[in-house]
């Protein structure tokens, strides 16, 4: 059986899960919860590449992206950073959904599976 190795851990969840050469990040939120959609966006993207790097992979390793936004009315806006992150690489399978987030002034969170 393969070893699992979590990272960033507390009482609650892990931010990092690996097992098997695949890494799974816990749902990524914006630092500053004051910014705006693309904003709010860019920085989520900054902390999904940070969390890949810690476990050894990348954004171009990226097998499925889950996210969740609270108004779809920001979908284009984000639909344009998100392509701006994802330029050069064939982006990852992914699902959009409206959601309530726990912080009310998060606009955006991300979960990511990869490979390492």
């Amino acid at each position: 059986m393969a070893n699992i190795t979590k990272l960033d851990s507390n009482d609650t969840l892990s931010e990092i899960a690996i097992h098997n050469g695949v890494v799974y990040l816990a749902g990524q939120v914006p630092n500053d919860d004051s910014l705006d959609i693309k904003g709010q966006s860019r920085e989520v993207f900054a902390n999904i590449d940070a969390a890949l790097a810690k476990a050894g992979s990348n954004k171009s390793k990226i097998l499925s992206a889950q996210v969740f936004i609270t108004d779809l009315a920001n979908f284009d806006a984000f639909n344009s950073e998100w392509n701006q992150w994802v330029k050069g690489i064939t982006p990852p399978a992914r699902a959009t959904v409206e959601a309530k987030l726990v912080n009310p002034n998060w606009l955006i969170e991300i979960m990511v599976v990869a490979a390492i």
